[in-house]
């Protein structure tokens, strides 16, 4: 009983095993397609012994059927001449591969153009890789040394690709490195940061769509930040990465694009005070931000592309977080040999540990200086705040503003003191008693000091008067 139910077992799994295979063997290419298709058609003919005229007879029986080749839409018949080509073909022993179409011997020659003309063609694009083929015919047709029409756009372009002269972008001419496939050591050592735009188109509840800010680990792919915003201003990458800090070790290195989000200052600032090297990638260089890339399309296709029905950002951001949570973050990941960004970025070195609260507020507090106006306002990013100390009106001022939080109020640094700034409110202060100037004691004169400008104009006229008179006398 037991040998029985052993060879049913065995039985079963050469059936699946024949079954995965049948499923992989494919033709490697169209062209051995092709002639398998060809062999189907005169097969039944190869395994007969015909004289002339039964072949004849049968071949013009074939010539009448017909067939749909691969990759076609339509069905079409093949001449007794083609036939007959095909059956001695594979019997003078070339089998399968003699069944195979032959490419043209004059393939990516470009026949309406001169042997001239070609080298011309040939020669511009070696000298100037970046100009498209449109371009090139179009300067030929001007300058008459072609005629209009004379050869097609894609004629010239498989001409080129024949002389393995591809189009190459300006601004990689001059490259002279080869790309290579990269990452990182371990996890942590690298975030890339990146903000992706989401259309009115597929979010019609925002008028100016959104940009999706993003912080992902290199050796892991795990998405260590991602929020939905309204604008793509450094302060709201500022509030991502700090949120961020508080609940992961912070990276060795911060990789960025050439943006105006990621090129202020205050993020060069805290970056270094932090101990994070800040990398910029190389202008118009997408290939090197791939990983970003990557990531995006993944988001697009899995979470971005259902989003139309949504109406307020927090809606929009509980989604971006389950979809890290329970999709990107446990799905098997190709570039991290099956395993899943979760699990990788788990096997981060012990011992890292996440950024204090007290160096956050120190690494993200920054200074500058205003000046105060005449009615005791300081404006700040567009807000107008106010300083209850009247004697700095019309005074420049240190003012300092942590951060770590948005919604924390800046102060001003004034002989060692931190003065408290708010908001300011000019209808309620319609209402307000004015507050003293207060400030220090007011410094009172020694002595008493003689000053009367009105008195000094008419001494002043006197002694003009009395030199006149003496120089008339």
């Amino acid at each position: 009983m037991g040998s029985r139910e052993a060879m049913g077992e065995e039985t079963g799994a050469l059936q699946e095993r024949r079954k995965d295979i049948e499923m992989d063997l494919k033709p490697k290419d169209r062209g051995e397609a092709v002639a398998i298709f060809r062999n189907q058609i005169i097969g039944t003919l190869l395994c007969r012994q015909l004289t002339h005229g039964e072949l004849a007879a049968e071949l013009r029986v074939l010539s009448r059927e017909r067939f749909r080749p691969p990759e076609a839409k339509t069905t079409r018949c093949f001449a007794v001449p083609t036939l007959e080509r095909w059956f001695y073909a594979y019997r003078r022993g070339g089998g399968l591969a003699a069944l195979r179409p032959k490419p043209r011997s004059d393939q990516g020659y470009a026949r309406n153009l001169t042997a001239e003309q070609r080298e011309l063609l040939l020669d511009i694009r070696q000298e100037h890789r970046s100009a498209s083929v449109p371009l090139i015919l179009d300067t030929l047709v001007a300058e008459g040394r072609l005629d209009k029409d004379c050869v097609s756009p894609p004629t010239v372009r498989r001409l080129l690709a024949a002389h393995n002269l591809h189009r190459t972008a300006a601004r990689e001419e001059n490259g002279s490195k080869t790309r290579l496939r990269w990452s990182t050591d371990r996890p942590g050592a690298l975030w890339h940061g990146d903000v992706c735009h989401v259309t009115q188109t597929q979010l019609p509840a925002f008028s100016t769509g959104i940009r999706i800010h993003a912080l992902l680990d290199d050796a892991s792919r795990y998405g260590v930040a991602l929020e939905g915003h309204k604008t793509e201003k450094e302060i709201d990458m500022l509030g991502m990465f700090v949120d961020a800090l508080r609940r992961h070790p912070p990276p060795d290195a911060l990789y960025l694009d050439n943006g105006a989000t990621y090129r202020g200052e205050i993020l060069q600032t805290a970056c270094a005070r932090l101990g994070i090297t800040l990398i910029h990638a190389k202008p118009y260089d997408a290939p090197a931000r791939g990983k970003m890339e990557r990531f995006w399309r993944t988001l697009r296709e899995g979470c971005l592309d259902y989003l139309g029905a949504l109406t307020s950002l927090e809606e929009v951001n509980q989604r971006l977080r389950a979809f890290l949570d329970q999709s990107y973050h446990v799905r098997a990941h190709a570039a991290l040999m099956g395993r899943s960004p979760a699990t990788v970025y788990a096997t981060m070195p012990a011992g890292e540990a996440v950024v204090s609260e007290q160096d956050l507020r120190k690494a993200l507090t920054v200074t500058c200086r205003r000046r105060v106006s005449r009615d005791n306002v300081i404006s700040i990013d567009g807000t107008a705040w106010e300083l209850d100390q009247g004697y700095l009106a019309g005074k420049i001022v240190t003012v300092g503003h942590c951060l770590v939080e948005h919604t924390s109020a800046p102060w001003v640094e004034h002989d060692g003191k931190r003065l408290v700034l708010h908001r300011c409110h000019p209808v309620a202060n319609s209402k307000r008693k004015r507050p003293a100037l207060g400030g220090p004691a007011e410094r009172k004169p020694s002595r008493e000091v003689h000053f009367d400008p009105t008195q000094a104009l008419v001494d002043g006229a006197r002694r003009k008067n009395a030199r006149k008179d003496g120089s008339d006398a």
